[in-house]
């Protein structure tokens, strides 16, 4: 670049480029200085990580919302330590498939809860869907029609690190604690298995996943979750499948003898 004096003639002068390159600097810095000052950050220093890198979260959809012009489902965000963030929102993959599950599984509620499961003889329960997520989970808080919401940033999560589940709308809380749990362990019942003749809740809850199944093509029932100390949690998996989540999948039987 050349500078010109007031008379039109080109400066060569090295020292002159010297001084004007000089002068430059504590505007460049006085500017960014000024942009810190009146807050204007990346849109990533406003994510912060909740959860332990080891840990299973929960994400546990309760309706939806608006955000940046795209239906989200929002709800519940159970942290592995049983801590839970409220007015958590999806943002991002599979939020479209979130809430159709949760549909699906709303119109099963509505179709079967208050009616006598012909097996066991016990009353349908409302199920629920619920997504757990392996190690940290990146949120921001926003605020959206003047309420406080803390949205997921999905895109920034390891799609083997998602897994869909539903089980009874009780046990969601206690679901997520089990897996968290050293030792536990996820079965299949077999088509015969008595559990699904059980004469209580768990039996209810055991036949009404694989009835589910039944309605949508995306639902397999007929899991439980072992714990260490043998109690079993029954449940269905939905969709997406991670692979990273060995809960999703099993080729162990469980014998409700032992």
């Amino acid at each position: 670049m050349v500078l010109r004096g007031h008379g039109g003639a080109a400066s060569t002068n090295p020292h002159s480029r010297n001084k004007v390159r000089y002068a430059l600097i504590p505007i460049v810095i006085a500017a960014f200085a000024l942009l810190a000052l009146i807050g204007i950050r990346g849109p990533s220093e406003n994510i912060q990580y909740v959860g332990s890198p080891n840990g299973y979260q929960g994400f546990v959809p309760k309706g939806v919302i608006n955000y940046e012009g795209h239906t989200d489902p929002k709800g519940d965000l159970i942290l592995d330590n049983g801590n839970v963030i409220h007015n958590a929102v999806w943002h991002g993959k599979y939020s479209d498939t979130i809430i159709q599950n949760h549909n699906q599984i709303v119109k099963l509620n509505n179709d079967f809860v208050g009616k006598i499961d012909p097996v066991n003889n016990q009353p349908y329960v409302p199920l629920q869907d619920f997504y757990a997520i392996k190690g940290q989970i990146p949120i921001m808080q926003v605020t959206i029609n003047g309420q406080t919401y803390y949205v997921i940033d999905a895109n920034k999560i390891n799609e083997g690190n998602v897994a869909g589940f539903y089980t009874y709308q009780g046990w969601v809380n206690k679901f997520v604690a089990a897996i968290n749990t050293p030792g536990t362990y996820a079965a299949v019942l077999p088509g015969d298995s008595p559990v699904f003749k059980w004469q209580n809740l768990t039996g209810a809850v055991a036949y009404q996943t694989k009835l589910y199944q039944q309605y949508y093509g995306s639902f397999s029932g007929g899991y439980v979750l072992v714990l260490p100390n043998k109690t079993i949690i029954p449940y269905g998996v939905g969709i997406p499948s991670g692979s990273a989540i060995s809960f999703a999948s099993s080729s162990q039987v469980y014998n409700s003898s032992n």
